[in-house]
């Protein structure tokens, strides 16, 4: 693993320096003192930019190629779990054959694949990020699936489609990275047909959370700089925000809510693991992987800044394990909305 990490992180050492890099993006996040200054202050398309250069290769090793959480029931494996919650959006749009979907958001092109081959439809994956979308497509041809995918390198503000071109389109916990919700929102409704629907899972602050309780404001704060999150809204923001571009919103709820026995969507990240691969997400895996980074960091066999990216990442998944404990914070807050005509 080390070595893949290290040697993909050479490649972003060759364009800027994976040092740099980091230290470009901290100044660019950690400058603003709040965060509305920080949506005023911050490029958003270049900030997530140097973040996925350097966290996609932890992210493929740690968590596997469908960046996100989902709602698990006991006995039902980690991957399982992701590939059902993947299903339910393309089951929710009534994606089928002859179908062609807008994918905001589409990362390395997990989610995407599973849809695609779950429903036949035609996927096609925005990302502003052109090393994930180069990974994304050599996982297609891989698949077998490059037939019913393709890919738009553009920023999901500023699609590089006509109105009206898609029927149906989604997100998962993709959003999040939008500087607000009205502006995105409005970009699917765009390029949605008449008619068609929108589903997605978006990243909120649930009604637990307290603004005027530093800790919970902390821990926040550390999600959004680790994470590279404009913002992190509230149920209440979002449901308007689909409204005011002129959605009809069909149904939203938070999906880490669960009525029966469950476990929770932190878990993989808290817990020892019961596989290799749930293991590398688990606390123990992380701080292997950190301490495994190091050692190669000084031998010079990992970039300089190796080990502070693995850092911020992990400073991410403990504060994500504290705001989900403390039901501040959910990852899948389910959005169904119908563009009218």
């Amino acid at each position: 693993m080390s070595f893949k990490v290290s040697n993909a992180l050479k490649t972003v050492r060759g364009r800027r320096g994976v040092d740099p890099a980091l230290r470009e993006y901290e100044n660019r996040f950690g400058a603003a003192e709040d965060d509305a200054r920080a949506r005023d202050a911050i490029d958003g398309k270049r900030l997530h930019d140097i973040y996925y250069d350097l966290v996609t290769d932890f992210y493929e090793y740690g968590w596997g190629r469908s960046f996100h959480f989902a709602p698990r029931v006991p006995g039902e494996s980690f991957k399982a779990s992701l590939a059902r919650h993947e299903r339910n959006l393309a089951d929710a749009l009534d994606l089928r054959p002859g179908m062609v979907a807008a994918d905001f958001g589409c990362g390395v092109g997990g989610p995407m694949l599973e849809i695609a081959q779950h429903s036949g439809a035609k996927i096609i994956g925005i990302n502003s990020n052109g090393y994930q979308i180069e990974h994304a497509r050599t996982f297609a041809e891989q698949a077998g699936l490059a037939h019913l995918t393709e890919f738009l390198h553009c920023d999901f503000l500023y699609v590089d489609a006509p109105d009206n071109s898609f029927d149906a389109a989604y997100d998962v916990e993709a959003m999040c990275h939008a500087p607000d919700k009205v502006s995105v929102y409005a970009e699917v409704f765009r390029v949605l047909k008449p008619g068609s629907r929108f589903a997605g899972y978006e990243y909120i602050m649930t009604d637990r959370y307290n603004p005027d309780d530093q800790h919970h404001v902390r821990v926040k704060e550390d999600i959004q700089l680790s994470g590279a999150l404009l913002v992190i809204d509230c149920p209440e923001t979002i449901d308007e925000a689909l409204r005011t571009v002129g959605f009809e919103v069909l149904e939203t709820r938070d999906l880490a809510v669960q009525s029966g026995p469950s476990v929770p969507w932190y878990q993989p990240l808290d817990g020892s693991g019961i596989s290799f691969a749930s293991f590398r997400s688990s606390r123990v895996g992380r701080v292997i992987t950190t301490a495994t980074l190091r050692a190669m960091e000084g031998l010079r066999l990992a970039p300089k800044g190796t080990v502070r990216v693995s850092e911020t990442l992990n400073l991410c998944a403990d504060a994500m394990i504290e705001a989900g404990r403390m039901g501040i914070f959910s990852p899948m807050y389910f959005v169904h909305a119908r563009k009218p005509g």
